[in-house]
């Protein structure tokens, strides 16, 4: 599902490029990659999400939460 990675790139994605230092060690990590949610549903909702060979399907319920169903 490929298709939709120029969506993900696009402005709704927000990348977090500052890094913060390690807990003990000083080291840095960096922050997990952000997308709104309205950038990765595009109107729609609900989407489908490949992981290995399973199909996942994330939806937008009634009062705005996320479920995410195998």
């Amino acid at each position: 599902m490929n298709t939709d990675r120029a969506k993900i790139d696009s402005p709704g994605y927000r990348p977090h490029a500052a890094l913060r230092p390690g807990a003990d060690t000083g080291s840095q990590k960096s922050l997990p990659r952000t997308v709104t949610s309205e950038a990765l549903f595009d109107g729609a909702q609900e989407i489908g999400i490949e992981h290995g060979d399973a199909l996942y399907r994330l939806k937008i319920t009634r009062q705005g939460k996320l479920i995410l169903n195998k």
